[in-house]
Order: structure tokens, then C-alpha cells, then sequence
């Protein structure tokens, strides 16, 4: 058997089993005692039922991961991909266009087996603890939406990428990063003016008190911000959260109509002190940094691997291309995938204490920060005792309790 072949496979099996155990660990790690620090925001009944959210959605990642192994390991096994990519070359369009197809029709296959585990996740589990808000007629219109991005931008995009390769050869991987950076940073305008709004409501928040103190504090920490708006996430799901996006003058808060709902003033201030701290603090512009440099080792990787052979042979495709080597390399660049995922989230949670520290020192609400922080996870029932494993391997912000702690020393 080809090497190649022994390290997709295995790193597919082994990415199974690590997140199997880390999930079973995380089980485990649930506990029957409420910590102290949450009695104000859960009562008995409230935390029992965050740990049946946590165990139930578990559940449902066991099937989930189960399928998708399954449907992976018998993609690569079964010859799929030469039939695939066979049907693809039938309609006789040169190369690029035969590329966009295979994507296309591979795009649209897992979106159909995945639709009912999505239905599913949505009406079944998200219903049954409250969250969910989304109709079908929502959800509908919401997948139409997610198709038309695809043509307007996904498949250009692709074209871009494989025209590159086909023109620039060996050095197409320098001019396709170019292209990849160009949209990272191209993205925040597009999706704040164009897809954003295609999916959410938003309006600008209304008059009053909470208006007034967010704009003396962003006048106090000099911060102008082009639109401070509301979001009507209660229109899918009861889940609740704040966001920034935008740089230079056209920077956004976009706060969900449910944090509005959920929190007081004070607490929405806070919260929104943190997502400046982000900005001031150059995470968002780093992390930027940090994934077009990610990029370019990736592009660089792949170019050593285009067009391999032996590659092709472990999925049994007849025909050497650009376009499968993206696929097929995708799998075999995933050990080093993982390695980089670790690494952003360490980082990532470091930040969140940092934007955390840095809430609590400018709008100087530490109390607030914290109580806005429990309420968050009440709300959304997180998992209050999450194993540290899981928290290392798959957490963008740390757990709520260790954030609360690191704040109680802001607290005068």
C-alpha cells in the first residue's frame, strides 16, 4: 500500500477517535454539583437541563462523526471519486469548467446527506431546549440563499483559482495566496453590506439610555463606529450573542435583539468594551495576519503535491488533475491542520482574556462583564464543567468560569 494512503486513512480514523474520547471525557467531566459562582443564574432544575443540552448534543455528534466516517472512508474506498469525476469530464467542457462541476456536484451530494442531520439538529434538539425560532419556510429560504452565494461567489472564486493553476504552473500557489489574501480581506465589506443583511434584519438601536452610555464610552476609548445595530437573531434561535466586524471607518457592532432582552445596560456595555478590546488590541488585524500566512504555507504545501500520482492512486482516480488534488490534498494536509487549529485557539482563548481585561480596565464594569458572562451562559446552557482536553483542542474562549475568576481580580 501507497504512504499516502496510510496517512489519509489514519489521520481520518485517528481524527475520529480523538474527538470520540475527547467527547466521552467531556461526559464525563460533567458534574452534579453546581459551582458556586453560577447559583445567582442557574437553579437545580436550569443546570440539570444544561447538562442534558450538553449530553444530548453529544449524542448527536457520536451519529454525526459515525456518518461522516463512514461516508468518507467509503468516498475513498469505493472508487466515488473516479465516477465522480468521470461524470464530470462526460459533459465535455475543458478543465476549469470540469473542475467547477466536480466541486459543484460534490458540494451538492453532502449537502443532501447532511440536509436531515441539520433538519434534525434545528427542529428536534433545538426545539426541544428552546432555542430554536427558525421556520421551515426560514429555513428553506435560508438554504436557497446559501446556493445562490455559491454561484455568485463560490464558483468564480474557484475559477479564479483553477485558471491561476493552469496559466502560472508551478508558481500558481504564490499568485493564488495573492487572490486568498485579497478576499480575507475583502470579505468583512462584502458580508457587512451584501451577506449579512441577505440573512438578518438590522436596524439601527433605538434611542435611550443604553444608547447613550455605549456612545460615551466609545467617545471615551476614541472608537467611532459607522453602524451600532441591532440584529434580529430571535428570528432563528433564542441563542445570544454580540459581534464586531469592519475596519477603518466602516467598523460595525451588531448586537442580537436577544442579548438586548437578556441583559441590563451596564452588562450590554461591558460586552460591547470587550469587542473593542479585540480591535484595540490588534487580535482581529494579527488573526488576519496570522491566516494569510497560514494560507500561503498551505498554497506552498499543495504545490509540491498537485498533480501527484501516487495521490490520485489511493482514491482511484484514472484522470491526474488541479481540481481533485485540491480535494485529495485536503485530507492529506490534515494532521497539519489540526496541529494549527490547536494553535489558534490557544491563542484565540488568550485574547478573550486579554479583551476581557481590557472591558473591565476601560469601561470599568468588571462586575457588570462578569454578570453579563453568567448570564450568557445560562441563557445558552453551556456546559459549565467542560474537560480540559476539550477545552485545549476545541475551545475559541475559555471556559465561563475561568474567565469570571481572571475578572474577580479586576474587580476593586
Amino acid at each position: 500500500m501507497d504512504i499516502y494512503f496510510f496517512i489519509i486513512i489514519g489521520v481520518i480514523v485517528f481524527e475520529y477517535l480523538l474527538s470520540f474520547s475527547v467527547r466521552t471525557l467531556n461526559i464525563r467531566a460533567l458534574s452534579s454539583k453546581l459551582p458556586e459562582e453560577f447559583k445567582d443564574v442557574y437553579d437545580n432544575e436550569k443546570y440539570i437541563k444544561s447538562q442534558d443540552y450538553t449530553k444530548t448534543n453529544a449524542k448527536y455528534s457520536y451519529f454525526t462523526s459515525t456518518f461522516s466516517l463512514g461516508l468518507g472512508l467509503w468516498f475513498i474506498l469505493s472508487g466515488f471519486y473516479n465516477s465522480l469525476d468521470l461524470y464530470a469530464r462526460g459533459f465535455g467542457f475543458n478543465e476549469i469548467i470540469t473542475g467547477i462541476l466536480f466541486f459543484g456536484i460534490l458540494f451538492m451530494i453532502n449537502d443532501i446527506l447532511s440536509l436531515p442531520l441539520s433538519i434534525y439538529k434545528t427542529f428536534v434538539i433545538e426545539e426541544k431546549y428552546g432555542f430554536n425560532k427558525t421556520t421551515y419556510k426560514t429555513f428553506i429560504t435560508d438554504k436557497i440563499k446559501q446556493y445562490f452565494l455559491l454561484v455568485l461567489i463560490g464558483f468564480p472564486f474557484l475559477y479564479l483559482v483553477l485558471l491561476f493553476f493552469d496559466i502560472f504552473r508551478e508558481n500558481a500557489w504564490l499568485v493564488v495566496w495573492l487572490l486568498m489574501a485579497s478576499f480575507m480581506v475583502l470579505i468583512q465589506p462584502l458580508f457587512n453590506n451584501f451577506i449579512a443583511p441577505m440573512f438578518n434584519k438590522f436596524t439601527p438601536l433605538e434611542e435611550g439610555p443604553l444608547l447613550e452610555k455605549i456612545k460615551k464610552y466609545l467617545e471615551k476609548v476614541d472608537f467611532p463606529v459607522k453602524k451600532l445595530e441591532v440584529v434580529d437573531g430571535s428570528r432563528r434561535s433564542g441563542h445570544s450573542n454580540a459581534y464586531f466586524s469592519g475596519f477603518g471607518k466602516n467598523k460595525r457592532i451588531a448586537l442580537f435583539d436577544t442579548l438586548i432582552e437578556q441583559m441590563d445596560d451596564d452588562e450590554i456595555v461591558a460586552i460591547v468594551a470587550h469587542e473593542v478590546g479585540h480591535y484595540k488590541l490588534k487580535h482581529i488585524q494579527t488573526g488576519m495576519i496570522s491566516g494569510i500566512i497560514q494560507t500561503g504555507i498551505m498554497l506552498f504545501t499543495l504545490s509540491l503535491f498537485v498533480n501527484n500520482e501516487n495521490l490520485f492512486n489511493v482514491f482511484q482516480v484514472e484522470n491526474v488533475s488541479v481540481y481533485a488534488s485540491l480535494v485529495f490534498f485536503s485530507m492529506l494536509y490534515a494532521p497539519i491542520s489540526i496541529i494549527s487549529g490547536v494553535v489558534s485557539m490557544i491563542i484565540s482563548r488568550r485574547n478573550e482574556f486579554s479583551a476581557d481585561s481590557y472591558s473591565a480596565k476601560t469601561a470599568n464594569l468588571p462586575e457588570s462583564l462578569i454578570s453579563g458572562l453568567k448570564k450568557l451562559s445560562s441563557e445558552n446552557l453551556s456546559n459549565l464543567t467542560p474537560h480540559w482536553l476539550n477545552v485545549f483542542l476545541n475551545y475559541s474562549h475559555p471556559p465561563v468560569l475561568d474567565r469570571v475568576n481572571a475578572l474577580k481580580s479586576k474587580v476593586s
